[in-house]
């Protein structure tokens, strides 16, 4: 992986060039560190840290041991942070002083845990990471002792039950998907890319910052996304790819059409975008104001990528993800799990070397979602009749809202607007946006004998127990929420209902 000359420049940060040289140098220091603090092959190593390099020399230090990466949203609360440590019985939890202090009650309820922190000056309960940097003798190396079926990542994504999934991502899903997309996306060492995601991310880490090192290029990164910096960095790195999603596109044709003097993109070959559902008249307006045609891919947790749009922008079409990787096979299944022909909405099964192992510590999950080799996505769609089997997503089979390119399963949301006493039952559902290509947003029943809760009340409360994007951006009374005949919440009809309604009461 990487650049043959230690030289050429892997990563620019905040404007600051580091080679490939040093890059590696710094990786080997920290496996040096952590192998310091005690990390030894198949330890769960957790991550909560913002946008920052040394994030990038942690996970692939993590890697070099054996160990396993359990990389986490930069903004889980305390409580959230909590599960995912204690299932995970993670070794380390590597952050920040200010998440460590916000987590300390947490962290002394888990003595299996030691808290590292990577700043010099941070709690002094927990492990300095700087400190443990300075005792790797000049002679360390890492032995990657892991094999192609050993879990290199663990990512939690959340159930509808509430209780959230850890998908075992192995080394040989990784390098599957490295090498499809290097064939499919041209990736060379001359690219520069623009990384614009959060490195907590399937999308930012492991496709986006692990496909531009694994082909040599160069990453231009900055701490926080922002629209203008980033079109003055395509012009002054000279970037030629940006992976992003829909909601970073939105954010980024505002701040087109502000400028009086638009940015200079003849350096860009590629502009790509996944994780959530690409709308027709954003890909239409993109192409419109800058000549460049997005490139949508389909891709989950638990496979990494599955499909892509072709690379030459006359065969992009909008609305379809495109075909299977090399690697890849699909299949469009009935409830039964048997083949629909082409044109027919099924449930879409994927195979290939890039399907991850299974669910940690959850095996009757597996065997729902892994069946005879296959991975049940529980998305809907269709493959076009005629066209090579190209796919067209419709929707997907489970509850899941994307927002902004996130997750979110509205039964972890609903149990918190739960707990609030005057609430007898509520509902969450994702309405269309086209901004954030859906809006949490909540379905609320009062109890009959006490105050009604205000809305702005009941947002406060999620925001204290849930990451920010989990929280309903609006909150709606109801006197009943519509059930069918079995009794089941009909949240269809509440997103035709409050999907453009102006009231939060």
């Amino acid at each position: 992986m990487g650049a043959r000359d230690p030289e050429k420049t892997a990563v620019r940060f905040e404007g600051r060039p580091v080679t490939y040289g040093r890059f590696w140098e710094a990786v080997r220091l920290h496996a040096g560190a952590l192998a310091d603090l005690g990390v030894r092959p198949g330890d769960r190593v957790a991550l909560q840290l913002s946008k920052r390099l040394d994030f990038l020399y942690l996970h692939l230090g993590v890697l070099s041991l054996g160990a396993i990466t359990l990389p986490l949203n930069a903004d889980y609360k305390p409580e959230e942070v909590e599960y995912f440590l204690r299932d995970s019985e993670s070794a380390l939890f590597v952050s920040d002083p200010e998440r460590l202090h916000r987590a300390e009650a947490v962290l002394r309820g888990l003595p299996g845990t030691k808290p590292v922190c990577v700043d010099p000056e941070g709690p002094s309960w927990a492990q300095p990471l700087p400190a443990a940097l300075g005792r790797v003798p000049g002679s360390f190396r890492p032995e990657y002792p892991a094999g192609d079926d050993d879990v290199a990542v663990i990512c939690y994504t959340s159930g509808t039950t509430g209780r959230s999934k850890g998908a075992m991502i192995t080394h040989r899903n990784l390098v599957a998907n490295l090498l499809d997309l290097h064939e499919i996306w041209r990736w060379s060492e001359s690219d520069v890319l623009l990384h614009v995601l959060p490195l907590f991310h399937v999308h930012g880490l492991m496709v986006a910052a692990q496909g531009a090192l694994h082909a040599g290029a160069t990453l231009a990164m900055h701490e926080r996304f922002d629209p203008a910096r980033a079109w003055d960095a395509i012009e002054a790195d000279r970037c030629t790819v940006l992976m992003a999603v829909p909601t970073i596109y939105q954010r980024l044709m505002a701040e087109w059409d502000r400028r009086p003097r638009k940015p200079d993109l003849s350096t860009m070959r590629v502009f790509l975008s996944g994780s959530a559902p690409l709308s027709e008249n954003l890909f239409r307006r993109f192409e419109a104001a800058t000549g460049h045609r997005i490139l949508e891919r389909y891709g989950m947790t638990e496979a990494g990528m599955i499909a892509s749009n072709p690379y030459e922008p006359e065969r992009r079409i909008p609305g379809s993800v495109g075909y299977p990787l090399p690697s890849v096979a699909i299949r469009v299944c009935d409830d039964q799990g048997r083949d629909v022909p082409p044109g027919q909405i099924g449930e879409v099964w994927v195979q290939g070397p890039n399907v991850f192992k299974g669910y940690w510590r959850m095996p009757e999950k597996t065997r729902e979602a892994l069946v005879e080799g296959w991975l049940r996505s529980g998305d809907l769609g269709y493959q076009a009749p005629g066209d090579g089997g190209r796919l067209y997503l419709k929707g997907r089979a489970k509850e899941l809202i994307i927002t902004g390119g996130y997750n979110v399963y509205p039964k972890e949301v609903e149990l918190v607007l739960e707990t609030h006493p005057a609430v007898r039952e509520c509902a969450v559902v994702g309405v269309p946006d086209e901004e954030f290509g859906e809006r949490v947003t909540a379905v609320v029943v009062p109890k009959p004998d006490v105050p009604p809760p205000a809305p702005e009340e009941l947002i406060a409360l999620c925001k204290a127990k849930l990451a920010g994007y989990k929280c309903p951006k609006r909150v709606f009374l109801a006197e009943e929420l519509p059930r069918n005949a079995m009794g089941k919440v009909q949240k269809n009809r509440l997103v035709e209902r409050y999907g453009d309604s102006g009231s939060q009461t």
